[in-house]
């Protein structure tokens, strides 16, 4: 696979709404703009521990034994059909942007916040081994690969994070366009990964 390939399917998952988005928006409803952005540097960070575990999970697996790094791409093709089909199997719902349960508290407790709420997300971690693997080159170093391509998903999943920080006022205004243009992200998001993850899988058996 291509950097090209690699860069479009991280741009449609990282502007597919989920709970990363709901957060910083719903933070920026909560404290205004300054704890929004702080909370995107913060989600930002933890992003990049789960990136840099990643990387170092990864190349322990190829310490021991290529095949086992083989079956972990095999293993996240699967998992990235998976993800595809739940997304196109979701039923129609809007981002949920709404501040219950969010109190203002700060710049600084929003950018702790921010790191703790994406570093203990267990579905970051899965989908960073799934999907970092699918494109590294098997004649390259190993980590240097991992920690770009990581640090490039987090980098695009920031600054998603903060135009919906800068436009949470505007998508408050309108609940069936923010639902239509969910809907619309999702299907798209998930058919990026179900034809991701079979065009992977179906590429090695060529090979």
């Amino acid at each position: 696979m291509s950097f090209i390939a690699f860069l479009i399917a991280a741009i449609v998952l990282a502007i597919t709404p989920g709970p990363g988005i709901a957060y910083v928006v719903a933070r920026t409803v909560a404290g205004g703009r300054s704890e929004g952005l702080a909370s995107c540097l913060g989600t930002g960070v933890g992003g990049m521990l789960h990136v840099l575990a990643a990387a170092r999970g990864l190349s322990l697996i190829v310490a021991q034994s290529a095949l086992a790094f083989n079956l972990v791409k095999y293993v996240g093709a699967a998992y990235l059909i998976y993800l595809g089909i739940r997304l196109l199997l979701r039923k129609d719902e809007a981002l949920p942007i709404e501040s219950a349960g969010v109190k203002s508290q700060g710049a600084r407790k929003a950018f702790l916040e921010g790191i703790a709420v994406e570093a203990l997300n267990v579905k970051t971690a899965l989908f960073f081994l799934a999907f970092l693997p699918q494109f590294v080159a098997a004649d390259q170093p190993l980590v240097p690969q991992l920690v770009l391509l990581g640090t490039i998903c987090v980098l695009l999943n920031t600054l998603v994070d903060v135009v919906a920080v800068f436009a949470a006022a505007r998508l408050l205004q309108s609940s069936t366009a923010r639902t239509a243009r969910a809907r619309l992200m999702t299907k798209a998001s998930g058919l990026t990964m179900l034809g991701l993850g079979a065009y992977l899988a179906l590429a090695r058996r060529e090979g």
